[in-house]
Formats: structure tokens, sequence, C-alpha cells
């Protein structure tokens, strides 16, 4: 019987992302000039005030402040009639030293015997119904979001809009889990105050219907595209104004948004947030990597979709478990509980062995925290930190490492594909 699928995204802008992005920002720079940082940080956005919190252990110094107001600034939070404003808001730090009864649990003598820094289950899902292996749903969402940022960057249309936004998809699916028809899309946008609500809701409803959409719509495969039809219900702004947004309409706190940050309610999720954590955190690291093994698995041909879970106990190297459930849609002649061992077998999921081959060490996490974790484009880039000693540091890193294809053929030469 045919069903719906819902998922949501929020914009940059909004009150947990923006958290979000200053906590990956304090990750990438502690770990920019010690690689070797311990980091959980967590911040709180509010009306003119940003409150930073956690542990650390690093040899570097970092000027907090500064680095939580580069990031609003980037955002877009720069005039003062959003009541959170980055030169003028307030910026209180109560980050203080990692607990050695933590940190002797995750340091060894042998680096590869690293434990990890907690315990707990993650997951990692993929699936081929789009060209990133995401579920369609929350591609979608996140797709909406980009072009509208990107609009709003632009300053040429819709030069009303405003940083905090939400999307949310609901998908069609038949008997064989196949999409066949967006439903409905909802968009919910912060914008100026630019005359009476009716005539404001109005113009921002045609503008989505009539330019967002059909962007979004070209981004897609063409075998997609055919899901935009006129008959998807709209609702945008619904409320029938959105001027008060942002940190001033919501408080914001990290790790909030972690269903946006993975696969929009598809697969599973294990409660542990990403952002503002390094990666001897397996519950950023380990996710990453069950998310790294389910795309290679599913672009190898093993299964039309698939989910990996990986539990660890803190402080140990090895895994508990290691679980594959490919929800009936293997092409391959064994059980999931076989496909389990063979990803043992090329999976080391040793907290270190992760870190070293997804290249986790490296300052690539702030491009994270917004429109999601999984299904972006890896790159290489050349980025610039600056400490509280006034040093600065050009790296070049590699981003989204696990979401490279790069296992592909081992997959396939182990599974005996062809």
């Amino acid at each position: 019987m045919p069903y719906l699928f819902t998922s949501e995204s929020v914009s940059e802008g909004h009150p947990d992302k923006v958290a979000d992005q200053i906590s990956d920002n304090l990750v990438d720079h502690f770990l920019a000039f010690d690689p070797n940082s311990k980091v959980a940080c967590e911040t709180l956005v509010t009306t003119g005030q940003v409150v930073l919190a956690g542990e650390v252990k690093s040899d570097t110094y970092l000027d907090v402040q500064t680095l939580a107001r580069d990031v609003i600034r980037k955002i877009g939070y720069t005039k003062s009639e959003y009541m959170f404003e980055a030169h003028s808001c307030g910026v209180l730090s109560a980050i203080h030293e990692q607990s050695p009864d933590i940190n002797q649990g995750v340091e060894r003598q042998s680096a590869e015997e690293q434990g990890a820094g907690d315990q707990g289950m993650m997951f990692g899902y993929a699936t081929n119904e789009t060209e990133n292996y995401m579920p369609l749903a929350l591609d979608l969402s996140h797709r909406i979001l980009k072009e509208l940022a990107a609009v709003r960057r632009a300053g040429e249309r819709m030069t009303y809009l405003r940083p905090d936004a939400k999307s949310q998809v609901t998908i069609e699916y038949d008997d064989n889990h196949r999409p066949v028809r967006i439903d409905s899309i909802v968009v919910s946008t912060q914008h100026d105050d630019f005359g009476d609500d009716e005539m404001m809701l109005a113009t921002i409803r045609q503008d989505v219907i009539d330019y967002i959409i059909p962007a979004v719509r070209e981004q897609v495969k063409p075998e997609l595209q055919g899901l935009f039809t006129d008959t998807i219900t709209y609702h945008v702004n619904p409320t029938g104004k959105f001027v008060i947004g942002g940190p001033h309409g919501d408080t914001g706190l990290t790790g909030r948004k972690i269903i946006v940050d993975t696969y929009g309610g598809k697969g599973a999720h294990g409660g542990g947030a990403f952002s503002g954590k390094d990666p001897s955190k397996v519950d950023r690291s380990a996710a990453y990597a069950t998310r790294h093994i389910a795309k290679n698995l599913v672009a190898a041909g093993v299964a039309d979709e698939i989910l990996v879970q990986v539990s660890y106990a803190i402080g140990v190297a090895k895994p508990t478990n290691i679980y594959v459930n490919t929800n009936g849609s293997a092409k391959v002649d064994m059980t999931d509980s076989e496909i389990a061992q063979q990803v043992s077998s090329l999976f080391d999921m040793r907290p270190y062995a992760i870190e070293q081959r997804l290249k986790l060490r490296n300052p690539i996490y702030l491009d994270t925290a917004a429109y999601g974790h999984m299904g972006r484009q890896s790159e290489v880039k050349e980025i610039t930190f600056r400490n509280g000693s006034g040093e600065s540091k050009t790296l070049t890193v590699e981003t989204f490492t696990w979401e490279k294809l790069d296992y592909v053929d081992r997959v396939k030469s182990a599974f005996g594909l062809s």
C-alpha cells in the first residue's frame, strides 16, 4: 500500500544551527593548531547573547569570542534589528579542562589501541534513490534551504530574506518503496517587514513556488524531476508572518538537530550529536564511518538500501557489535549477518583506525554544521585559521571524506560482484 514519508531541514541561520556552527568552528581551530586536541564544546544562543561551555584538552589558546562572532557574521546576522548581531552580542565562555578520568580511557601507549571516547551506538544509512545515496525527502529539504541562502547572499532577488528558515518535504512511495510523487512542501523563511501581512505572504509564496522550487528541480536527476507536479500542496510561511526569528525568536543549542544532521528519520539514530566534538568521540567519528560503509556497499550493488550499526564501551577500542540491515533489499546471496561479518573484515572500526582512514584529525567540521553531515561532496580546500596569540596557519584539508566511494572496488571483490 502506498505511504507518505516526511523529512525536514533547517537553515544555517536557524538558532540551533548557529550554535552548531560556533561549536564546530572552535573544534576546527583547536585541531588546526593542536591535532591531538580533545574537545566537547556546547553553545547556547539567545537574544543578544552567546554562551560557550564544555571541556577541552589542548596545547593551543583561542580567542573564542572572535571565533563565535566570525560565524555569526558569516551566517548573516549583521543588523541590529535582528536583535542578535555579530558585533554587539555578548559572548560568555565557561569552557574548562577535560576530565582526566575520561582522557585516561581514550589515550593509550599504543595509538592503535585508542579507546572510544564514550559508550553508545551509532548508525549509518544509504539508499540508491538519489545520486548522493541519501533519502529523497531530506535531500530536497536541504536543497530548498541552500537555494534560499544562495539567493539571500546574492542580494538580487527576494531581497527581504533573513537568515532563519525551515523546510519540509513529504514524498509518496509505492509498494516497492520507490518515490512516485511529492505530496507537499513546507517552507518557512524569516523576512523583513516590508508591507501589510497579506501582501508579504503573497509575495513570499509566489517567489518560493515560482523561483526557488524550479531551481531545486533542476538540481536533481531527470527521473526525479517528474515528481515536481502541479498537484503539490505548498505551505509557505503558514503562520502568515515570520519577521522575528533567529536566536531572538528561539533559543538555540548545539546538538538539537540530530535528525536533520543525518537521514531525516530514515534508517536510525543512536542519539549522540556531532557538532562541538573532536573525532575521539565516537558519536561523531563512528557515525561518519558507518555512513561510509553503507554508502560504499550500496554503490557497489550489495543492496538497494543499507543500515549499519556499531556500538562501543567507553575506553575500549574494539566495537561491541557491528549490525547490518538491508530491509530485504540485498542483491547478494547472503544473510544480513553474513554481510555484517564481511563488513567487519573490510573496515577496521577501532576509533584510531577510523580517524586515520577518514582523516578526521583535520579541521574539517565547520562545513558539516549546516545542511547535513551526510550526502555532501568531498573536496580539497585551503583554509586559514588564527589562534588567540595572533598566529595564522593555512592548511590544505579534504572535507567529507566519509562520502567518498573509495571502497567500492574492495566491496565488489569481497562480495563477488562484477
